[in-house]
């Protein structure tokens, strides 16, 4: 039984046949074709049982393994490695076909090489999900074929691996390692100038050439008779909540990735930023209840416990409740704290709907509404009208962009920060606001 699960016969055997066929149909006409034809068929028999033979006179042929990491990243080229080890004693032609999970869609990968005499071979691939979850990958077949190339013996390694996609891991090192060696500007982070003085007083000292005069301390200069400043540190540890909405507006999908993927992988990098910032960093999702809060706190090994949530984290079929929103925050965060809220408005009506709610958050916190340009209207927009339909199209696409400016303009006359971005542009432009904002020493 065994024999007959890994024993498969090889493409050139059906053109080995095929020529057979062809000899007997032509011994038809040439009498002397016939006995040679059958010679070919006692031939072709007799090398089919060496090849059968040669793969399974070796117990263990081929050894393979593949290496998957801990955790995959949303929206990232993923690398993974297929080890193979030969023990044929001959060169050996290896299909490799990976049964990957069924959210990549993907039912034809294939990897054809050759092997030498106990030769140890490695090749890469890359994967690139667009979901969070567990992606179950099914069995990694080997089917090994001797120079004879008659039949071939199939090999079946690691069935049933897991491994989960969390947010974009990738592009969280991506920006921290790029902060550290200070090379923001490679990704289009914008280095701010300091407005002011941040509100955290450090300590009085001496008056010296080159310091601001608008610091300088009246009552100690009277009290030691020379010239004393107050000196300023930038001001540390203030809370920061990234608030995500999870209704129905976030599950537009862009470029394959949800508007929620979006704003989590976005989330992640951002929290990864602020923590190295020494800022505490918090988390809120909500639609129609609160589903996820998460208090805002000023450790790294914190960001472990928002990309645990970030991880679970689902688009609802349902409006947010804002008013619930400005209830739990009101009830929740009580010290002035950065506040960045990732949703979506499509109608300046929609907008207006929950305006007074974002009023009300923003007269005691700094509140970033972020939302999404529409990429895809951007790209009609941009196209030649040639017809009469385009023409509609390209007015009505052109009236909802206008709607989306609108918005801004409208919350930037009342008071409050806005970001309107497009999807991939998401984090770069949510940490350039929250570099201003600390630097306008606004919070």
């Amino acid at each position: 039984m065994q024999f007959l699960r890994s024993f498969y016969i090889h493409n050139h055997f059906f053109w080995y046949i095929s020529v057979l066929a062809a000899c007997f149909v032509v011994s038809y006409w040439v009498p002397i074709l016939y006995p040679i034809s059958w010679l070919l068929v006692f031939i072709l028999l007799t090398l089919l049982l060496v090849d059968v033979y040669l793969l399974y006179n070796t117990a263990e042929g081929l050894k393979s393994s593949r290496e998957l990491p801990q955790k995959l990243s949303n929206s990232d080229e993923n690398l993974l490695a297929v080890k193979i080890s030969s023990r044929y004693p001959f060169r050996t032609e290896v299909v490799v076909i990976d049964e990957l999970p069924v959210q990549f869609q993907k039912r034809d990968f294939i990897h054809v090489t050759q092997l030498f005499k106990n030769q140890n071979y490695t090749f890469d691939y890359a994967v690139r999900p667009v979901d969070r979850g567990e992606y179950f990958f099914g069995q990694l077949n080997l089917y090994a074929s001797s120079p004879l190339r008659i039949v071939r013996r199939r090999y079946v390694f690691q069935k049933d691996q897991m491994v989960p996609v969390y947010p974009s891991i990738i592009q969280m090192q991506q920006y921290d390692f790029l902060a550290i060696n200070n090379r923001l500007s490679e990704i289009g982070l914008k280095k701010i100038r300091r407005i002011g003085h941040t509100q955290e007083f450090e300590q009085i000292k001496e008056y010296i050439k080159g310091d601001d005069i608008r610091t300088i301390n009246w009552k100690a200069t009277a009290k030691k008779n020379q010239l004393m400043v107050n000196q300023y540190q930038d001001e540390k540890s203030q809370p920061i909540y990234s608030i995500i909405d999870t209704g129905r507006v976030m599950k537009m999908p862009f470029n394959d990735l949800k508007l929620l993927d979006y704003a989590i992988n976005s989330t992640l990098a951002f929290s990864n930023v602020a923590l190295k910032r020494n800022d505490k960093t918090g988390m809120v999702t909500f639609s129609k209840n609160i589903e996820t809060f998460v208090p805002a706190i000023q450790k790294i090994s914190h960001l472990n416990t928002i990309l645990q949530k970030l991880y679970n984290i689902n688009t609802e079929f349902t409006d947010s409740d804002f008013g619930l929103l400005y209830a739990h925050i009101k009830r929740k965060i009580n010290q002035r704290s950065l506040l960045l809220l990732y949703t979506n408005f499509e109608h300046i009506s929609a907008l207006r709907r929950q305006l007074p709610f974002l009023l009300a958050i923003a007269k005691k916190h700094v509140l970033v509404v972020i939302f999404f340009e529409n990429t895809e209207l951007e790209s009609l927009i941009a196209t030649d009208a040639e017809d009469l339909q385009t023409i509609y199209h390209k007015t009505i696409a052109e009236k909802f962009s206008m709607e989306k400016r609108l918005m801004q303009k409208e919350l930037q006359r009342h008071g409050i920060q806005t970001i309107l971005t497009k999807p991939e542009s998401l984090t770069i432009n949510t940490i350039n606001k929250y570099l201003e904002i600390k630097a306008r020493g606004l919070l």
